[in-house]
């Protein structure tokens, strides 16, 4: 568990002004997602505990938000020849939906560490789905020359103004539905979700605590705040897959906006990821993949001692069903199933 120390000088850089702009724009193609109170982990908690359930987006993860936002600005300005993209599978999804929605053709560049039901879910959107590498790094080489040689769009899927304030639109919903909020608990990966979530729930909820959760296996934002900057990590096979891949040594916003916007990061191992998707499965009812349930497993550890009414977000539900079967009936790694 790592708590972060608020430095005095708060970036400005994505406002709240930007994320009620991409509220208003995105309005209409995603779904504003409920809010449900959780009487198991509020029983646990002993403070009331509700779930976002961001995983009954439109795409099956809140990933839609920021990709819609930014197709929608850049139809606004231009017409690429196409847009593009290095993901883990859910960014790249969205990215498909939102440009075959605006008519623009759309590339996603993936590792081979992408589930292969991700992959089939963005081919069946329509988009070209290229699989280069075993790293995000590795995959943005082949965004870099679709940019460079053929005229495409980079729509990055964390690090980029508009991805950041159509992320930060779940906060606005937040606020919303759940004005006594006082813990607010989002995954944690390159963090275009927490800085948005985090921008919108400061300005509206000012004295809520913001906790980011992220896996032991290669947690890029934790090494690089471990740091004081963006730093490279090895990409490790993890039930959360959608919260791996590094932050960019060029990071130009996602960086300073968690460092100076969140309050405590948690890690958790294998087995508590685990038991997080068993939780939501069995008592929730909920089937969501494992970077969606790093909350929950956070707080059955033991790990994340909320204080006051509590949001856990549950980020997705884009896993390998087979991979689920497998942690539903006791997995605890990876190793166990292959």
């Amino acid at each position: 568990m790592r708590r972060l120390s608020r430095s005095c000088r708060i970036v400005t850089t994505i406002s709240l002004a930007d994320i009620e702009a991409a509220a208003a724009r995105i309005s209409g193609h995603v779904r504003h997602t409920p809010v449900e109170v959780s009487p198991s982990l509020s029983a646990r908690a002993g403070v009331s505990v509700h779930l976002k359930l961001e995983h009954r987006q439109i795409t099956g993860a809140f990933k839609l938000r920021g990709a819609t936002n930014a197709v929608l600005r850049l139809a606004e300005k231009s017409r690429p020849t196409g847009v593009s993209c290095a993901s883990t599978g859910n960014h790249g999804r969205a990215l498909a939906h939102a440009a075959k929605a605006a008519g623009i053709p759309a590339v996603i560049c993936m590792s081979k560490l992408v589930p292969q039901t991700k992959v089939e879910a963005i081919e069946a959107l329509g988009a070209e789905a290229r699989i280069v590498g075993r790293s995000q790094d590795e995959a943005q080489v082949e965004v870099d020359r679709l940019v460079a040689e053929e005229g495409f769009a980079d729509i990055p899927p964390f690090d980029h103004a508009d991805i950041i304030a159509g992320q930060g639109t779940i906060g606005l919903e937040i606020a919303e539905d759940c004005p006594d909020a006082e813990t607010v608990v989002i995954p944690l990966s390159g963090g275009g979700l927490i800085a948005g979530i985090a921008r919108a729930v400061r300005a509206r909820l000012p004295g809520a605590r913001i906790v980011g959760v992220s896996m032991e296996r290669g947690a890029a934002m934790q090494a690089s705040l471990a740091a004081g900057r963006p730093v490279e990590v090895e990409e490790m096979p993890s039930f959360a897959d959608s919260l791996g891949g590094g932050i960019g040594l060029k990071n130009a916003y996602t960086f300073e906006m968690v460092r100076d916007l969140v309050d405590e990061v948690i890690l958790l191992t294998e087995a508590e990821i685990a038991g997080g998707m068993r939780h939501a499965y069995f008592e929730e009812r909920e089937i969501i993949e494992g970077g969606a349930a790093v909350g929950i497993g956070a707080l059955l550890a033991g790990r994340l001692r909320p204080k006051g009414p509590t949001i856990l977000l549950l980020s997705g539900r884009n896993v390998d069903m087979r991979q689920h079967r497998a942690v539903i009936n006791g997995a605890n790694s990876l190793e166990e199933i292959a």
